[in-house]
């Protein structure tokens, strides 16, 4: 009797669990059988996801603070249209030299400025983010300045192109989920067990033989690697790119993406980014009140979900657990 009364109470926990990512499912297979815009805003959404999942590797994960992971998907993002655009390179070819580059750019920097901690190595990072945000600009010989680089092909491999808003929405789902099943593969490891650890105390993980240092860096690295991969699926998605795509506004979206979806958990940055995207058109009838509505959801959200919409499954399965009679 115990052991079936354990597995009855186990059921509620496991449909809980699954919740987030039902409702996920659910989003996404409304927006392809609707069509139109709404594809778009999802295909987006995926796109974002991806930028999300790498900082949250970094942010959820390591604890660290990064404001400039804008800057290795502007430089994937720009590597992989400057080679397809001017040298009619493959876009996967281009993708994949515009990735390295952004993790040969994201080791380079990492060394001097992972040494900083708190405030000090998120004003760094921000930093970075700008530079990179002012050479695409200033660098107007090959990134066009504002006027942006246009007409770049869309992913694909020989003369086969992924060229339909559904089937651009279908690939960003399987990279996506891709994406997820990796980061949830690290944070079940040793790796994401150390990141764990500097998170928690980075004085306790030195004490117990983990190279901290190194830990920063890798997690740093992930987390650059999954920005480059967003910012070149953005520029083959979109087929155009110019500076303002990987402002600041890019960086306050993410975050904000991450703590409405649930930091440190594997579903947050997926939940964070449809919701996200979608607030802005569900509130477009409202006009002049928009942003003011949307600001309003916004809060609320992060008074009665601090820990993300990903973990209220979580809280009512305590609260009924603390309302049944012992």
């Amino acid at each position: 009797m115990t052991t079936s009364r354990n597995i009855t109470s186990l059921e509620p926990a496991r449909i809980a669990a699954l919740a987030p990512w039902l409702l996920g499912a659910a989003l996404i297979a409304y927006a392809w059988f609707s069509g139109g815009y709404l594809v778009t805003v999802m295909s987006f959404a995926l796109i974002y996801a991806i930028f999300v999942a790498g900082l949250n590797v970094f942010m959820g994960f390591a604890g660290q603070v990064s404001f400039g992971q804008n800057a290795f998907a502007a430089i994937s993002g720009y590597t992989s249209a400057v080679l397809t655009t001017t040298y009619g390179m493959e876009p996967l070819v281009g993708m994949a030299i515009g990735i390295s580059g952004a993790l040969a750019f994201a080791l380079l920097i990492g060394y001097p400025t992972l040494r900083l901690k708190g405030h000090y190595l998120a004003m760094a990072t921000l930093a970075v983010g700008l530079i990179v945000y002012e050479v695409a600009v200033h660098w107007q010989s090959v990134t066009q300045g504002y006027m942006g680089i246009s007409g770049i092909p869309p992913l694909g491999i020989g003369r086969y192109e992924v060229t339909s808003e559904k089937s651009q929405l279908l690939l960003l789902v399987i990279v996506a989920c891709i994406m997820l099943f990796i980061a949830w593969r690290i944070r079940n490891s040793r790796l994401g067990r150390a990141f764990v650890a500097v998170a928690g105390s980075e004085d306790a993980a030195r004490a117990l033989g983990i190279d901290v240092a190194h830990y920063k860096l890798v997690s740093f690295l992930i987390s650059a690697g999954y920005a480059a991969l967003a910012g070149s699926l953005f520029v083959h998605v979109v087929g155009f790119v110019s500076p303002e795509v990987y402002g600041m506004h890019m960086v306050v979206l993410a975050f904000t993406m991450l703590y409405v979806g649930g930091i440190g958990t594997i579903v947050g940055p997926l939940i964070g980014a449809i919701v996200i995207s979608l607030l802005p058109e569900m509130f477009r009838q409202f006009k002049d009140y928009q942003d003011l509505i949307y600001g309003a959801v916004l809060i609320l959200l992060l008074i009665y979900a601090p820990k993300g919409i990903a973990s209220l499954s979580s809280l009512l399965m305590r609260d009924r657990k603390s309302a049944l009679p012992s």
